[in-house]
């Protein structure tokens, strides 16, 4: 990779078009983070004879940990964009699209403060999948395959890596409800230690369903862990009414306040008395209303009030708040609200499109009062835009491939490029209109022939890796292999198409049966945004973007987001950002009234189901 220039070592972090190679790892035994030592708390109980105790969490082994159910995989992120706010000297919070295990896998140890979950309640397969694209279908296949046990285990080693990335005074909330939380503590307790446990938090509400078999379930559970003996601990207080005066013997400065007038219209407490005391661990918190200003249109958003007491509870200015389930970006947006750096990652590409919107719409929003924001990256891990790829410098996208295929980069030689063991790997060109010709193919051999394995150890192979080769290519290579029965002189040379299965065959180990595993290492296209409108009434206009073309085979428009008021970065207009119809489809046609008149820039954002993602921008004379 080239250096950069002079302008861009001032900025910090990666940009838009590079790829972040993985940390240097090694398949060896997960005890990194060893699982704590609770003798005691676990000791079989002698009078009852001998009683199996299972110390250890499910699917946990004892030499390799989760790593024997889900094998390592070491694949670059991609930068697809960094959202720019005019400090580019500061750290860039991280938002990532990929599957968060092996996201977690990349980033350093105790380098997080603060991890707030969400993950997909054990409710049944449709309620968690809440965007629709097929990369959130597949991740969420696995989860219920063998019931509880099947879900514990897909959660427990994602819980193990959230361990190892808290710093010592680091703390996690794993957010649940009454289908798995108890099955969920029995598991952490496990994993972050019994003593570890801080509380069980009640998040209770008056909204949802009803039943006339059972008492109404009005709450959410809350399971708060401490990674170490010390912690990040900002004492909250909350109201405490009193009702009445008749019969207290309360002072006046143990009453506190009496609530006036200002901003309890139809509140029912006016004129009442209240003290601040420690806040309990049940929290009465509204959820999101149909016309709530937060909501941004699907079911399991959560209130940014909840996060706000979690994020000042357990955190201060600056520390790093994660959360690896972000949906629609609540965690993130309050830590930026609150001026925390954050980590943030989901495995629907919609989710990441939709977050980033958000963080981008606070911030132009709060401009005046937010003081020197970073700006934030976009990163793919496993998914790659493939346009984007094509424009890498030749060196980059050589790098990238090699990272990607498993290989280490070598430049012993200029027509080897890296070693896959002890065999030579060739890299073609970025375009995915380049072809490798029969000289390729030739210069390739005869570097191979040169190497010191070749002239002493008699090892002929090589691998060629890149988008298509053209037949007299192959021919070639067929012709180099044919001389092993007659000449000395053969080589054989494989070649891999780079968005091919037998590409991905070497990145990920052949032994795993996981469905997921099969996917990683995909290439999308963006959609070919195209679109139309016709103005119906004054200012208001009629906009369609059904004319779209989805490059990706047998992927189908998903989300559509809409600026009306497209400036330097894309921002969608509030409300036009997760857009459904009544059968929960994306809407492909709207109308929109505009302000005033006079011209106005727009820009419309498309993602398919694939993760392809493709934006348009035009003029509009408003009459």
């Amino acid at each position: 990779m080239p250096e950069k220039t002079e302008e861009e070592k001032e900025i910090k972090g990666p940009l838009k078009g590079e790829f972040v190679p993985p940390p240097e790892v090694v398949e060896a035994d997960e005890r990194t983070d060893a699982l704590p030592e609770q003798e005691d708390f676990w000791r079989p109980p002698v009078r009852f004879g001998s009683v199996p105790v299972e110390k250890e969490p499910m699917g946990w082994d004892r030499r390799r940990g989760f790593r024997k159910l889900f094998p390592l995989v070491s694949l670059p992120t991609q930068v697809v964009e960094r959202v720019s706010f005019g400090h580019p000297e500061l750290e860039p919070n991280r938002l990532f699209w990929g599957d968060n295990l092996h996201v977690m896998r990349q980033l350093p140890s105790e380098s997080i403060d603060l991890i707030y979950i969400d993950p997909p309640f054990f409710s049944g397969r449709q309620y968690n999948v809440i965007f629709g694209d097929q990369n959130e279908l597949r991740s969420f296949s696995d989860i219920w395959e063998g019931g509880m046990p099947g879900y514990l285990i897909w959660l427990n080693a994602r819980l193990y890596e959230m361990k190892r990335l808290l710093k010592k005074t680091g703390t996690i909330y794993v957010h649940c409800d009454w289908h798995a939380s108890h099955y969920i503590k029995a598991e952490m307790d496990k994993i972050f230690g019994y003593e570890s446990f801080l509380n069980e938090i009640i998040w209770a509400y008056r909204t949802g369903g009803t039943s006339k078999n059972h008492f109404s379930k009005k709450h959410d559970i809350v399971l708060w862990y401490s990674k170490g003996d010390k912690k990040t601990f900002n004492q909250p207080k909350e109201k405490t009414y009193i009702p009445t005066l008749a019969n207290r013997t309360f002072a006046k400065e143990e009453l506190g306040a009496k609530i006036d007038d200002e901003g309890c219209e139809n509140c029912g407490l006016k004129g009442q008395w209240y003290k601040m005391s420690i806040m309990r661990d049940v929290w009465e918190i509204q959820p999101l209303f149909r016309n709530s200003r937060e909501r941004i249109g699907y079911p399991t958003q959560k209130p940014e009030e909840l996060l706000e007491r979690i994020i000042n509870a357990s955190s201060t200015e600056t520390d790093v708040v994660a959360d690896f389930f972000c949906g629609g970006g609540t965690t993130a947006t309050v830590a930026q609200r609150l001026k925390r750096n954050w980590i943030t990652c989901d495995q629907s590409r919609v989710a990441v499109a939709i977050t980033s919107d958000r963080i981008s719409q606070l911030v132009e929003k709060e401009v005046g009062s937010l003081f020197q924001v970073p700006d934030f990256t976009v990163e793919h891990w496993g998914i790659y835009e493939v346009e984007r790829l094509s424009k890498m410098p030749t060196d980059q996208f050589r790098a990238f491939v090699i990272r990607a295929f498993g290989a280490v980069p070598d430049s012993t030689s200029p027509n080897i490029h890296g070693m896959k063991g002890a065999i030579p790997v060739w890299v073609g060109e970025p375009s995915q209109r380049s072809q490798v010709s029969a000289k390729d193919v030739e210069d390739f051999a005869n570097a191979v022939r040169r190497t010191i394995r070749y002239q002493q150890d008699n090892l002929r192979d090589g691998i060629m890796l890149a988008w298509a080769f053209r037949p007299d290519a192959v021919k070639a290579a067929e012709r180099l292999r044919e001389m092993e029965q007659t000449e000395l002189n053969f080589i054989r040379l494989e070649q891999v198409r780079i968005d091919s299965p037998r590409f991905r065959e070497h990145v990920v180990a052949l032994s795993t049966d996981h469905a997921d595993y099969a996917n990683f290492l995909t290439f999308v296209q963006p959609p070919k945004v195209e679109v139309g409108w016709k103005q119906i009434a004054s200012r208001t206009y009629k906009f369609d973007v059904s004319e779209t073309i989805v490059l990706n085979p047998g992927a189908s428009i998903i989300n559509v987001q809409w600026d009306f008021d497209y400036g330097k970065r894309f921002s969608s207009t509030p409300g036009y950002s997760f857009i459904r119809g009544t059968k929960k489809e994306p809407v492909l046609q709207l109308q929109y009234e505009f302000p005033r008149t006079g011209k106005f820039r727009i820009a419309c954002k498309v993602q398919d189901d694939m993760g392809g993602e493709g934006i348009w921008s035009g003029e509009v004379e408003v009459s």
